[in-house]
């Protein structure tokens, strides 16, 4: 099976994975299950990568699945698109909490990860004095 039904019909289904996209892309973290969670990952990969691409056609898909919303789809094309240029997928990341009280569903935190910052380089040692008086 190519994708979770999550107990909904097409359409209902399709409105809330794109309203927790559009929730993730702006907040840039959701609390959710864990099943919607990672149904939900696939399409906000799905569209840093068309932010990523950056041409008219990404631009249309992504404002056709996200229902108009040229805030986040701008967001997209302009902040996350920088921020994972060097980046090869990979953009999300779960995070668990604990279970749901009422039904024991496993709550989880769907984030979209902080791009690297580079390592900076160490600084080189003052030299011992051992190694000082060598060098003499």
């Amino acid at each position: 099976m190519a994708y979770r039904k999550l107990g909904r019909d097409n359409k209902h289904r399709r409105s809330m994975l794109a309203t927790m996209t559009k929730k993730v892309v702006m907040d840039e973290e959701i609390t959710t299950t864990d099943t919607r969670a990672k149904e939900v990952r696939k399409f906000v990969e799905k569209m840093i990568t068309y932010g990523k691409k950056g041409d008219l056609v990404s631009r249309r898909k992504a404002l056709a699945f996200l229902h108009n919303d040229k805030t986040a789809v701008d967001k997209i094309f302009h902040d996350l698109a920088k921020r994972y240029e060097n980046r090869n997928g990979g953009y999300t990341q779960i995070l668990k909490l604990d279970e749901r009280r009422g039904d024991h569903a496993l709550m989880v935190i769907l984030k979209l990860v902080d791009e690297e910052k580079p390592v900076e380089e160490k600084k080189e040692k003052k030299a011992t004095k051992k190694e000082a008086k060598k060098e003499k």
